[in-house]
């Protein structure tokens, strides 16, 4: 995200604009990519992001190679390298990638030479999809268009939960702050990076009832049990106390506030089940908007003319 400015973010919102559009029609197909291949390489689990990304661009007639790390020759010592540059050479025209290790997609994109490279999340790093398609929510929340756009000057963003190994928190921040929004941040201590020298933030806190009456996007992050977050609260119980978005919270913010998760939920600690039930609760517009957004990254990055070089998104 830090490589998109509002200009280049507003433009890929404004791309989305006419992909949900043809989300909503009977047959809801365009052959923008007709003749393209795109491979999707996750070496992490994933449902939201993988499907989206591949419905994404079946919807724009392409072909679609989905990866199995666990089923390939990396099992027999390939490096990724070698896989990468196999892959390119069969012809593929995109490599979507999600890995464990910050920077292996940027790392991908200096192996290839006519290959797209989009990162679809790379360890506590970045995830830029996914803060593109909670903008697009958010705007959408606002009325949509250059009216729904402008809100974002000086719009109150909180983020909550787990930062400390969160890339969508990181996505989210860049991509908030260059649209002119106010982050805050708000984390028990353990939850919260070593450093936040030099993050696009407001404020940072850990009293979320202090903030929430103020707020016009609350964005909840889940506990990561895989990298660890359990180890930094003494107990799921205690953190929902301090930090989950029960329904007593909810009623404290302002009637237009929207609240946002990038899944998957956890009902009952980051946020109670009622809560995501809310209307003011954008979470499966998000999913669905992921589609729309998917589709305008890839067609800005193969549908107008064949990909010279390597490209990163």
């Amino acid at each position: 995200m830090d490589d998109l400015g509002a200009e280049e973010v507003s433009e890929v919102l404004r791309v989305a604009d006419s992909f949900v559009e043809v989300g909503r029609r009977a047959n809801p197909k365009v052959p923008a990519l007709r003749g393209r291949t795109v491979a999707t390489l996750f070496f992490e689990d994933s449902t939201r992001t993988r499907m989206s990304f591949e419905t994404a661009a079946k919807r724009m007639s392409a072909d679609v190679l989905s990866f199995a790390a666990g089923s390939s020759s990396l099992k027999k010592g390939e490096s990724l390298r070698d896989t990468v540059e196999t892959i390119e050479a069969i012809g593929i025209d995109s490599v979507i990638i999600r890995h464990s290790s910050a920077g292996v997609p940027a790392r991908v994109a200096q192996w290839v030479d006519h290959c797209a490279v989009i990162n679809a999340g790379d360890g506590w790093h970045q995830h830029p999809t996914q803060a593109l398609l909670d903008l697009y929510t958010v705007r959408q929340a606002f009325g949509g268009g250059d009216a729904g756009l402008a809100r974002f000057e000086g719009l109150q963003v909180v983020v909550v939960g787990d930062i400390r190994h969160s890339r969508v928190a990181r996505s989210q921040i860049s991509a908030y702050a260059a649209l002119g929004a106010e982050v805050t941040l708000v984390a028990p201590a353990t939850l919260l990076p070593p450093s936040l020298e030099g993050w696009p933030v407001a404020s940072v806190g850990h009293d979320l009832d202090a903030v929430l009456p103020k707020a016009d996007v609350v964005s909840l992050l889940r506990l990561q049990s895989e990298r660890g977050s359990g180890t930094f609260v003494p107990s799921l119980r205690e953190y929902t106390a301090g930090y989950g978005l029960t329904s007593r919270r909810a009623a404290m913010l302002h009637p237009d506030a929207v609240i946002l998760h990038p899944g998957p939920i956890v009902r009952g600690v980051e946020i109670a089940s009622e809560v995501a039930e809310l209307p003011a609760a954008r979470i499966t517009d998000q999913v669905s908007n992921g589609v729309a957004i998917r589709m305008a990254v890839l067609f800005l990055l193969l549908g107008q003319g064949p990909v010279d070089g390597a490209h990163r998104g």
